[in-house]
């Protein structure tokens, strides 16, 4: 019932309907740890809209990639999961083999 809440008070907030769920003292006080999980978050949603998209904005995409691997690296490497850290290796790989693919085909 609190996670149904939560979220119906996320969306009125992105609508304007209504106050924003999370106050601005507690945005003012977010650690770094979620800082970096979130911006490795919203990088990656932008990278995989762009080369899904087809639009010719596929190289700003893998570009997105790399940074979003090396972002979620730093905070797997922090918090010490292996497993999230060795992942974000590959998909660096892969970010760096995309733009060279692209660069090499335009």
């Amino acid at each position: 019932m609190f996670c149904q809440w939560r979220l119906a008070g996320i969306v009125r907030a992105l609508l304007g309907i209504g106050p924003a769920p999370v106050s601005t003292r507690r945005l003012a006080t977010m650690n770094k740890a979620k800082l970096f999980e979130w911006l490795g978050v919203a990088t990656a949603i932008a990278y995989s809209l762009l080369v899904a998209s087809n639009t010719g904005f596929e190289f700003i995409g893998f570009t997105l990639l790399l940074a979003s691997s090396l972002v979620i690296a730093i905070l797997a490497w922090l918090g010490k999961h292996r497993g999230i850290l060795f992942l974000q290796f590959f998909y660096a790989v892969a970010g760096i083999i995309g733009m060279v693919r692209w660069y090499n085909h335009a």
